[in-house]
C-alpha cells in the first residue's frame, strides 16, 4: 500500500474510532439525552477538521449521523426513526456538522496560507540581507542561485541575465530549468508555475523593465512571494552595478589625485637639482676666466645635485619594484646594535645638529634580515626625525623585544602630526600638508620603509601628539630557536 493510501486509511479508521468512543461512553448511561450526544460527536467533528481538514470532517459527520441514529434515537438498535421530529434533528444535525466543518476548513486553510506568508516573508528578508554581502556584479551572478536554494529550500535555481552569455545555476545537472524557458519567461514578463512538477519561473522585474529571469525546482512558492524574489533580485544586480560604476568613478578620481600628486612631486623635486645644475653649468660656460676654487664649487655643485636626481629616479624604480614584489631579500643573522650603528653613521652628516641618544639592551636576540635594506628604514627614519625637527632638539634610538618581536623606535621633539594624517603618511607621494612645500622630498621614503618592513614579515607605525613629536617605529619577529 502506498504510504497516502495508508495514511487516509489510518485517519478513516481512527475517525469510525472516535465515534466507537463516543458511543461506548455514553450508551454506559440510559438516561443521557441525545442532545448532549450529539454536541459531543459535533465537537469531535470540530476537532478533526481542524487538524485533518474536510474531507474526514465530513465523513464523521456521516458515521456520527448514523451513529447517532442506531444507538440514541428510538427505536434504539435500528436505523429507523419513529418520531418525525427526530429526523429533522438528525437532518439538522447532519448539515450543522458539515457546515461547521466548512467553516474550521476555512480557518484551518487560511492560517496555513498565512503562516506560509509569514515564513516565505522572513525568508525574503534572509535573501535580501545575503544580497549585500557582494559588490562585484559577476560574484553576485554567481552565488545568487546557491543563496536561493537556502533561503527558499529549493532542490536547485537557474538564474538568467540577457547581458551575460551564460546560464548560472546553483549546481549542475538541473536539467528541468532549461535556458528556453527562462529566456521565454524574462520576454513574455510573467511568472510561470507548475504545481505538479513543483517549478516556478519568473521574471526579473525592474520597474517596467525585465532584467531577466530566475527558477526553481522542488519549491512551491506563491506568486506573490516570486515576484518580489523576482524585483529582490533585479534590485540587487542594479545596486551592485551602480557599486561597480561609481568605485570605477572613485578609482579614477583617485588615479587622477594620484598622478597630479606624483606630477608635483616628481616635477618639483626633479626642477630643483636640474635648476642647480643647469646655472652652475651655464655660468661656467659664460666665462671662460672663471677662478679655480670658484669652478670647484660649481663642479660640485653639479655632482651633488647629479647624485640627488640619481637618489630620486633609485627611489621610484625601487617602489615599483617592491610594489610588483620583485625585490629579492638576502637576509642573515644579524645583531640589532649593528643596524643602528650602520645607520647612525650614514646619517651622520643630517643629525650633525641633532645630539642622539641610544638605548638598546646588549642581550636582545639576532634578527634574521636584509642587514642593508633594514639599515636604510632606520637611515630613512633618522632623517625624517632630523628634517622635521628643530635643530639642536635631541633625537631617541631605542631597540627593545616584546612579543616575540624586537622593536626599534626614533622619537623626535618636532611638530608633531595629527590624526589624520598618521592614516595616510606612509602612503605612496603622500607628505605632510604643512611641510610639503617648505622641505624637500617626494614622499616616497616612508612608503618604501614600509614595504621593506613588511617584505621582512614586519610591521611599521607612528604614535604622534601635536607640538610634542614623533615617535616612529618598526618590528621585526624574532627567529624562532
Amino acid at each position: 500500500m502506498r504510504p497516502v493510501m495508508r495514511k487516509i486509511a489510518v485517519r478513516l479508521i481512527v475517525c469510525i474510532a472516535l465515534v466507537s468512543a463516543v458511543v461506548f461512553a455514553y450508551r454506559q448511561h440510559a438516561s443521557i439525552s441525545p442532545t448532549t450526544v450529539a454536541l459531543t460527536f459535533l465537537i469531535v467533528v470540530l476537532i478533526v477538521s481542524a487538524f485533518w481538514g474536510l474531507a474526514y470532517s465530513v465523513f464523521l459527520s456521516i458515521v456520527s449521523t448514523l451513529a447517532l441514529n442506531y444507538f440514541f434515537l428510538p427505536p434504539v438498535g435500528a436505523f429507523v426513526i419513529a418520531d418525525p421530529q427526530n429526523w429533522f434533528a438528525l437532518f439538522t444535525f447532519l448539515v450543522t456538522a458539515i457546515i461547521a466543518s466548512q467553516l474550521s476548513e476555512r480557518a484551518r486553510r487560511e492560517a496555513l496560507q498565512a503562516n506560509q506568508r509569514r515564513k516565505e516573508i522572513e525568508r525574503l528578508y534572509g535573501f535580501s540581507q545575503q544580497l549585500l554581502t557582494t559588490e562585484n556584479v559577476p560574484e553576485l551572478l554567481n552565488i545568487l542561485p546557491r543563496f536561493i536554494v537556502d533561503s527558499f529550500g529549493a532542490e536547485a535555481a537557474a538564474l538568467f541575465v540577457p547581458d551575460r552569455r551564460d546560464i548560472y545555476f546553483s549546481a549542475p545537472g538541473a536539467k528541468e530549468l532549461d535556458a528556453e524557458r527562462l529566456r521565454s519567461t524574462a520576454g513574455r514578463g510573467e511568472p510561470l508555475i507548475d504545481f505538479k512538477r513543483e517549478l516556478c519561473f519568473t521574471p526579473l522585474r525592474l520597474g517596467t523593465r525585465t532584467a531577466g529571469a530566475v527558477g526553481l525546482s522542488g519549491a512551491n512558492l506563491s506568486r506573490e512571494t516570486l515576484e518580489a524574489l523576482g524585483t529582490l533580485i533585479a534590485i540587487a544586480i542594479e545596486r551592485t552595478r551602480a557599486v561597480e560604476k561609481l568605485s570605477r568613478a572613485e578609482a579614477s578620481r583617485e588615479s587622477e589625485k594620484l598622478r597630479s600628486a606624483i606630477l608635483d612631486s616628481v616635477t618639483h623635486e626633479f626642477r630643483t637639482p636640474l635648476t642647480g645644475i643647469k646655472a652652475s653649468v651655464t655660468t661656467m660656460l659664460g666665462d671662460d676666466n672663471l677662478e679655480l676654487s670658484h669652478r670647484h664649487e660649481l663642479l660640485t655643485v653639479i655632482n651633488e645635485e647629479a647624485d640627488r636626481l640619481n637618489h630620486l629616479v633609485g627611489e621610484a624604480a625601487e617602489v615599483a619594484q617592491l610594489d610588483a614584489n620583485q625585490v629579492e631579500l638576502h637576509p642573515s643573522l644579524h645583531a640589532i646594535s649593528e643596524v643602528i650603528d650602520r645607520a647612525v653613521e650614514e646619517a651622520k652628516q643630517r643629525l650633525a645638529d641633532h645630539p642622539v641618544e641610544i638605548v638598546a639592551g646588549n642581550n636582545l636576540p639576532r634578527l634574521y634580515v636584509d642587514v642593508d635594506r633594514i639599515t636604510a628604514v632606520l637611515v630613512q627614519l633618522l632623517e625624517n626625525a632630523a628634517k622635521y625637527s628643530a635643530a639642536a632638539s635631541p633625537i631617541r634610538i631605542t631597540g627593545e623585544q616584546s612579543d616575540g618581536a624586537i622593536t626599534i623606535s626614533v622619537a623626535d621633539r618636532g611638530p608633531g602630526i595629527d590624526d589624520f594624517e598618521q592614516t595616510l603618511i606612509f602612503d605612496k607621494f603622500y607628505r605632510g600638508k604643512n611641510e610639503r612645500y617648505r622641505i624637500q622630498g617626494t614622499g616616497l621614503g616612508l612608503a618604501i620603509a614600509k614595504a621593506v618592513v613588511e617584505a621582512h614579515g614586519g610591521t611599521i607605525g607612528v604614535t604622534s601628539q601635536l607640538g610634542h613629536g614623533s615617535v616612529f617605529w618598526f618590528s621585526l619577529p624574532v627567529p624562532r630557536a
